[in-house]
């Protein structure tokens, strides 16, 4: 009966977080760390998870419910098994996505006769500035002592953090380098001066 319970609290969490989650997978960052951080996971899990839901194939948002629904079952104190987990990570999953197909469907029937209207257009401005504040949510919450250290902790991996932070920043807006090589150069970097 527990674990019915939980994947109730997953599929509503996820279900909410899909419904509110504007500006893609980034946007939804910082309402999935609200929600399971303090439940379901530590912040360190949590930005382990982030950072491999960036590495792997596929939406950021999608993929860090996956990885959440199955964080969430596998550190139950109950200790539930593997195939508990990977249900939670579909469950999860599929949460996070119904809404937004559940809106696909009715905004494609609506949108095309409506898109023209003054309502319609105010709508849309005024997502714009929330779009772009969820996204610095999101931002924000990642640069904590996880994934950056502190001088007082390690003054060495602050300092290559945040070398690297400044580096992949500068490549990616000034010389427009593609992201997925300022990941993989940023690894590699990681390995060679952290390691």
């Amino acid at each position: 009966m527990d674990i019915v319970w939980l994947y109730l609290q997953l599929f509503g969490t996820f279900f909410l977080i899909g419904l509110f989650g504007f500006g893609g997978g980034y946007g939804m960052l910082s309402l999935i760390q609200t929600k399971v951080v303090p439940i379901w996971m530590t912040t360190g899990q949590f930005t382990d998870i982030v950072a491999i839901s960036q590495m792997t194939p596929g939406p950021v948002g999608i993929n860090t419910a996956t990885y959440c629904g199955y964080m969430a079952v596998h550190n139950d104190p109950a200790g539930y098994g593997e195939a508990w987990a990977l249900l939670g990570s579909f469950i999860a999953t599929f949460a996070l996505v119904l809404p937004s197909l559940i809106l696909m469907i009715i905004i494609a029937k609506l949108f095309l006769k409506y898109m023209k209207t003054p309502a319609v257009q105010s709508v849309f401005m005024g997502l714009r500035p929330a779009v772009v504040g969820l996204l610095a949510a999101a931002t924000l919450l990642l640069c904590n002592k996880e994934n950056f250290s502190s001088p007082n902790t390690d003054l060495w991996q602050f300092s290559i953090s945040v070398a690297l932070f400044v580096a992949t920043f500068v490549g990616t807006k000034v010389y427009h380098i593609n992201p997925i090589k300022m990941i993989v150069m940023a690894g590699f970097a990681g390995l060679l001066l952290l390691y």
